[in-house]
């Protein structure tokens, strides 16, 4: 890599620099639609703004004192950060990679925290995929008060699925996507079943003239195309089923049952909320908003072991099992990111030896947590596309230097 230093560029566009929801009422080119709100330039305003234009479903914080978090904090703006282009600052990848929010915990205190394209503290802001990790944690939760069987087909507890593809599948499997069902994870590609949800959750608009379907209409039609228990396979329906099965287990739907077993427990500023199908149903895969702080209070607990002050939320074997994947399964394709990777329990393992676990959405989200460091970094960001590998790649090495810097001589 050449040792220089990155020419000075104009960053990204802010919503309102764009004119996004600007005036009273703002121009029609100006206001997201239900074709276009999460694509560039909409998605620098809409992130932010889910509830006003989606169903949405609360998922209560309770009544409970906020969990306050420690600060102390490092001056990491100006931090030095190696590209593959040449060297930079933390404040140039940033803005460079569209960040709305940005917060860094050493030690289990506050070190960094900046906030752009007109994110507050307060602001809920979507996830994208990290709900599936948020999701996946619920059912260690669920599984740790014994009442889900992670071996038994899933047409024992949803009887539903007996006629397609996750009938014989178990959620053992479905938890480290290595099921056997067919889900073409293409994004925004007409025909494609990631379409076909994005249509059934309200995403996208539906057809004119076509029956409205749901989320849970379309998990019955997907087949299986391979062994259950193959190799690792992204497919973002996987956390729909596992949502479904949370809700039979418990007799409680997917919000409330977060609420009273991990958000009211952590101490969330803010309630957090999903959004939902005309059935009332949550989009688990995706549909998930908080806050910046809130989302680094589930990084917390995941580095805690499942634990948040004295309550033991997550059981420890679970938040173990995370950090334990099989990169020999994994897939020569996502080995470019992260060559000794992993996948488990819905979330992605950077480097097996290592332990470091992430959650990770389209268009930027991430919860990296790294317990060897004792480093939780969150990132909250309006990426121009779904995946931009260069971008992943760009926060990762400003991830390391962050580390670098924070635990240097330590």
């Amino acid at each position: 890599m050449a040792n220089l230093t990155l020419p000075p560029k104009a960053a990204p566009k802010t919503a309102r620099q764009l004119g996004i929801m600007e005036g009273f009422p703002p121009p029609p080119e100006k206001r997201p639609t239900l074709e276009n709100w999460d694509l560039a330039p909409f998605n620098r305003w809409s992130f932010q703004n889910v509830r006003s234009l989606i169903p949405t479903v609360e998922v209560f914080r309770g009544f409970g004192p906020v969990a306050r978090l420690e600060e102390a904090p490092q001056p990491l703006d100006d931090l030095a950060v190696p590209l593959s282009t040449g060297r930079t600052t933390l404040s140039r990848v940033l803005a460079d990679t569209y960040t709305d929010g940005f917060l860094v915990m050493h030690r289990g205190r506050v070190v960094f925290e900046r906030y752009f394209n007109g994110m507050a503290p307060e602001t809920l802001h979507l996830s994208q995929s990290v709900a599936k990790s948020v999701t996946g944690l619920l059912a260690g939760v669920i599984h740790g008060e014994g009442a889900l069987d992670l071996d038994a087909p899933l047409a024992t507890l949803i009887p539903e699925l007996a006629g397609c593809g996750y009938g014989d599948a178990t959620l053992d499997q479905v938890l480290d996507m290595r099921s056997g069902v067919r889900f073409t994870e293409d994004y925004n590609t007409p025909g494609s079943d990631m379409t076909r949800i994005d249509i059934a959750s309200g995403w996208r608009p539906h057809a004119q003239g076509a029956a409205p379907t749901t989320i849970r209409d379309v998990i019955p039609t997907l087949p299986r195309i391979r062994p259950h228990g193959s190799d690792f396979d992204y497919r973002s329906i996987e956390t729909d089923v596992l949502a479904w099965a949370l809700e039979r287990a418990s007799g409680r739907a997917l919000a409330p049952l977060l609420s009273e077993r991990i958000w009211q427990r952590i101490g969330p500023a803010r309630d957090a909320c999903f959004t939902v199908d005309t059935a009332g149903t949550a989009l688990a895969d995706g549909g998930f908003n908080a806050t910046l702080r809130d989302f680094a209070r589930i990084g917390l607990l995941v580095r805690n072991r499942g634990r948040a002050g004295e309550t033991q939320i997550v059981p420890e074997g679970w938040i173990d099992q995370m950090r334990d994947g099989d990169p020999s399964v994994f897939g020569e394709a996502r080995k470019l990111v992260s060559p000794n990777g992993a996948y488990r329990r819905f979330w992605w393992i950077r480097d097996a030896d290592r332990g470091d676990v992430y959650a990770a959405g389209v268009f930027g989200q991430l919860i990296y947590v790294d317990p060897e460091s004792d480093l939780v970094v969150t990132k909250l960001s309006t990426w121009p596309d779904f995946l931009m590998p260069e971008l992943t790649a760009d926060t990762f090495r400003a991830i390391d230097a962050i580390r670098s810097a924070l635990t240097e001589g330590h």
